[in-house]
């Protein structure tokens, strides 16, 4: 019985050692900061200079607001294509021009 008891005592001791013995940063690393992979991006924070294909999950009013916050009007035809990008038209500068907002947010205009 004491030879049992023993066991388990150095046991546990040696389990509780090989725990603390992990550094915190393996059991929860620190967020990686990039390279520009957001989910959403800021007003005005394109991560990319052409539209990103993914699932999007912007209604139509969100992405019309989108490419308003990034300085363009009379924002219209939109319409969600096969790879999750709303496109249409809008203008800026009094011109008019293709416009697309991405599932990042990134808002971009035919170039």
């Amino acid at each position: 019985m004491k030879r049992t008891s023993l066991f388990i005592c150095i046991s546990l001791f040696a389990a509780a050692a090989a725990l603390a013995a992990v550094p915190a940063s393996a059991q929860n690393p620190p967020a990686k900061s990039g390279p520009n992979n957001n989910a959403v991006n800021s007003a005005g924070q394109n991560n990319s200079d052409a539209p990103v294909a993914g699932r999007n999950s912007f209604t139509e009013g969100q992405a019309k607001s989108k490419i308003e916050d990034a300085g363009y009007t009379n924002v219209t035809e939109l319409k969600k294509d096969d790879n999750g990008v709303w496109r249409g038209r809008a203008s800026k500068g009094g011109s008019a021009t293709a416009v697309s907002v991405d599932f990042q947010g990134n808002v971009n205009s035919a170039k």
